[in-house]
């Protein structure tokens, strides 16, 4: 059964190096920001920040999909997408059930500290996975984000690739 990696974080929590990783060994990697990014160009420079979320909402529905395809043809996956919420954490999770996948969130906590730090730099790039976040915008992302309770099933990832590799194997056999 092909494992489909769900990545729940923030923005600046990791998830592009941990989707990359994950792709350098062999997962499929999807992401939403990257597909925005090649249809509409940069967030708040070629089209207004406002309109994001409806620039968002036909490539989610494009990736997810393209995601069950994926898994259908006995894929892994990643998915390199916020997964802010609860509610979309668990619609992903059965977008994975239903292309025959077995689903693990992997959750990336990082501290408002940690995040800006990593944001200052972040904020002067260019490419699809730079968008400028003001400290006020990283509060907003704070307040917005569902922290997976204690009855979700997560890896909570804090430390190497290899470690999460080790931890994806072990899923994969359960």
């Amino acid at each position: 059964m092909p494992l489909a990696v769900l990545l729940a974080g923030l923005t600046g929590s990791g998830k592009t190096t941990v989707a990359q990783a994950l792709a350098a060994h062999g997962f499929t990697r999807l992401s939403v920001d990257e597909e925005v990014h090649r249809l509409h160009g940069r967030y708040g420079v070629d089209y207004p920040e406002h309109t994001y979320f409806e620039r968002e909402r036909p490539v989610v529905e494009t990736i997810r999909q393209r995601f069950i395809k994926e898994l259908q043809a006995g894929h892994d996956i990643v998915l390199d997408h916020g997964l802010w919420r609860r509610a979309e954490r668990d619609a992903w999770q059965q977008a994975a059930r239903e292309g025959g996948g077995h689903p693990v969130v992997v959750y990336l906590p990082a501290d408002r500290e940690e995040l800006l730090r990593r944001l200052a730099g972040r904020n002067q790039r260019e490419d699809a996975n730079a968008l400028t976040v003001t400290p006020e915008a990283l509060d907003d992302f704070f307040a917005r984000f569902d922290i997976p309770a204690e009855d979700e099933e997560v890896i909570v990832h804090t430390g190497s690739v290899d470690g999460l590799l080790a931890k994806l194997a072990r899923e994969r056999q359960s």
